[in-house]
């Protein structure tokens, strides 16, 4: 079976893991989570990368950071992973779910407008796919309600919008480094923080509601439990794996965009003819070639794809089962909004194997896609 993801080894990751463990320091926020901080502020342009042990976990210290409580509301597309609104629901908040575009599977931000009341503290964005949200117009909405934005860029890292890097646009960004993404830890994150006023609030959060970094700086002789938080700093040994992968990052994007555009280029028939629909990257974006999807004509058609696709010892999947009509999201929500185009693409919508290594597969995997669209 050729599996949809294979995590992958291009650099130190094995020689710094060691060295951290030889060193004796495994706990976090030693030298090897300072050096990928230090990369991804720099890569990011942001204030600070504080590096934290998911993607998860920076959501949840947005959330403290901007104060969200119990019957507070935020805006965020429905198609999209769970921790996306489980770090506001924690709070106490209700999701506002907005429809995505036709075209990048973003939020539609025509429709994010309408959407806000008094009680809205947040627009959560989602770049799906490593492709930007219209970050002009939703910045313009922000501004006129005065409403802090959050970006959700777990698919986004090296991915840009008018050439600033996604996450460092919103008050705050959020990276993933789950097994599945461009830059891997296995598990790992990062919260980027892009308005300094709130740097000093979110690494006592990130350390347990404590002021153990000023310790550490010797700014004060002691620490003390000051604020809220939680343990969201990962253990060195992530982070040692982390700084091989960060150290190779304009590498590993090369690949994977080349292999994204292999897929593009071999589908892009099939799409002018309108028998598929395959991603668009609107001209204000730069991608990050982190997961190449089909869209086919019926949710039986996609999973007749991948049956067809798995006889042939290749493993295609589909993605997210939209919140708004989730066992949890129902309970929730007051009153289940109709999300057209969520419910109509998370039915049809198929990812494509795509990892470094893969290459020597894609001619196949190509094939044997292609063949089932032949037999149509």
């Amino acid at each position: 079976m050729i599996p949809f993801n294979k995590p992958y080894i291009v650099g130190n990751e094995f020689e710094y893991m060691r060295n951290a463990y030889e060193s004796g320091h495994l706990s976090g926020d030693g030298k090897y989570t300072k050096l990928c901080s230090e990369i991804l502020t720099n890569h990011t342009k942001t204030s600070k990368a504080l590096i934290t042990n998911s993607c998860t976990a920076a959501l949840e210290m947005a959330a403290i950071l901007l104060n969200i409580k119990e019957d507070d509301e935020f805006i965020t597309p429905s198609y999209t992973f769970v921790s996306t609104v489980n770090a506001f629901i924690l709070r106490g908040a209700i999701p506002r779910f907005v429809d995505i575009r036709k075209d990048t599977l973003n939020i539609d931000e025509n429709l994010i407008e309408k959407a806000i009341n008094k009680k809205t503290k947040a627009i959560v964005l989602v770049h799906y796919a490593g492709i930007s949200c219209n970050m002009d117009s939703v910045l313009k909405i922000a501004n006129a309600y005065n409403i802090p934005i959050i970006e959700d860029a777990a698919h986004a890292i090296s991915s840009e919008y008018k050439n600033k890097p996604l996450g460092s646009i919103g008050s705050f960004g959020t990276l993933s480094f789950h097994e599945t993404k461009n830059i891997i830890s296995g598990e790992g994150g990062a919260l980027l923080v892009n308005d300094q006023e709130y740097l000093d609030r979110a690494e006592i959060i990130r350390e347990k509601g404590t002021n153990r970094k000023k310790f550490l700086d010797g700014e004060v002789d002691k620490y003390s439990w000051v604020d809220l938080g939680s343990s969201y700093v990962p253990g060195e040994l992530t982070s040692a794996f982390l700084l091989g992968q960060l150290q190779n990052l304009e590498s590993i994007m090369k690949l994977r965009i080349s292999i994204w555009q292999k897929y593009y280029n071999s589908f892009s028939n099939l799409a002018k003819q309108g028998i598929i629909k395959i991603p668009s990257v609107p001209q204000y974006c730069k991608h990050n070639g982190h997961l190449f999807y089909i869209i086919l004509k019926s949710r039986k058609k996609r999973d007749d794809f991948i049956s067809h696709m798995k006889t042939k010892g290749i493993q295609c999947v589909f993605h997210y089962i939209p919140l708004h009509s989730s066992t949890y999201g129902i309970k929730i929500l007051k009153n289940s909004p109709f999300l057209k185009n969520t419910e109509d693409y998370s039915e049809r919508l198929v990812r494509l194997p795509l990892w470094i290594g893969i290459e020597k597969h894609l001619d196949y995997i190509i094939n044997e896609a292609q063949n089932f669209f032949l037999k149509l």
